[in-house]
């Protein structure tokens, strides 16, 4: 329906990303017991907290710096077989040194995975490191301190993600205030298990360029049309709503009621094979749940490119492949 439309991807997890027949040959290769949660090629979690579990214990079969570039790379590789030309990967370097591998050899993999595919594929790629923050203040202001300190040049952003009814958005102001002073954009995961306050919290305590997920502003008129005199660009993504019960069905869901009020929004995957999607199919969403139109679809494509964390030369670029 979408192939042969160019797609940019603006918010994924790296581990939640990881295809779920790769996982089963790690797990294999370190001899993991997985099958609690991967069943018949199938990630196991009923709500939210499970599903928090469920990605962490996926995430343990990844444990080298090459199987960090062999899973980066064979995501990279899945988007570009469907036309994407962009990704940015919310990576944590919490978890390298949780997995005793340590945040330089994790990033380092990556960044790997990351140069292969673009010498295969073309693909651009870009990092955003996240603090978690079910992890607490301190972790997420050490996560940003790594960015600031880790010299390396793919990562470009920051971000605020894991449990999102944990503390509020001023307890991380900090960490934030690192990344901004070192020059990294600034996402932040909001409105999407907590209401429209959390959206309206990241906008006065961050005051992001972008926000992951940020749907639930829909139920704040005035946040909405705040939302758009800013330009503040959600990273939405339909498919991951819809599992996490965010909202009921498509038909409800308010991607094209907030682009219609004139707020900027892209599409994502967020965690893929856990959510039973991938961008092809948010892209397919986005014409046959949605009704836009092939130019309605390459607009979210453009916003996204607009909105991403590369430097003008890369996203002048960018915008000409479309």
């Amino acid at each position: 329906m979408t192939s042969h439309l160019k797609k940019v991807e603006l918010h994924c997890h790296l581990e939640g990303a990881a295809p779920p027949a790769l996982t089963l040959a790690q797990a294999r290769k370190y001899n993991i017991d997985v099958s609690e949660y991967l069943k018949d090629g199938t990630y196991v979690w009923h709500d939210f907290a499970s599903f928090l579990e469920c990605y962490d214990k996926i995430s343990e079969v990844y444990k080298s710096a090459e199987d960090y570039a062999l899973l980066t790379e064979t995501y990279l590789a899945e988007l570009a077989d469907v036309g994407t030309i962009y990704s940015e990967l919310i990576v944590s370097p919490d978890h390298g040194k949780r997995i005793g591998l340590g945040a330089d050899a994790y990033i380092d993999g990556v960044c790997e995975g990351i140069r292969r595919a673009r010498e295969t594929s073309g693909i651009e790629a870009r990092l955003i490191v996240t603090g978690e923050r079910h992890f607490g203040p301190d972790s997420v202001v050490g996560a940003a301190e790594y960015a600031a300190k880790a010299q390396k040049p793919l990562i470009t952003g920051f971000n605020l993600a894991g449990e999102e009814r944990m503390g509020r958005v001023a307890d991380y102001a900090r960490a934030f205030d690192i990344a901004r002073d070192i020059g990294l954009g600034l996402t932040i995961h909001a409105g999407e298990v907590c209401g429209a306050f959390s959206v309206a919290d990241a906008l006065d305590v961050v005051r992001p360029a972008r926000i992951g997920h940020g749907v639930r502003a829909i139920e704040d008129s005035a946040l909405v049309s705040r939302l758009a005199d800013l330009g503040t660009v959600l990273e939405v993504c339909p498919g991951s709503n819809i599992a996490l019960k965010v909202f009921p069905d498509f038909a409800s869901h308010p991607l094209r009621k907030l682009k219609e009020a004139g707020v900027r929004v892209t599409i994502s995957s967020d965690d893929p094979p856990f959510f039973h999607t991938s961008l092809k199919r948010e892209y397919d969403l986005a014409a046959s749940a949605f009704g836009f139109s092939d130019a309605e679809i390459d607009q979210l494509t453009r916003t996204g490119i607009e909105a991403a964390f590369v430097d003008e030369e890369t996203r002048q670029a960018l915008l000409a492949r479309i």
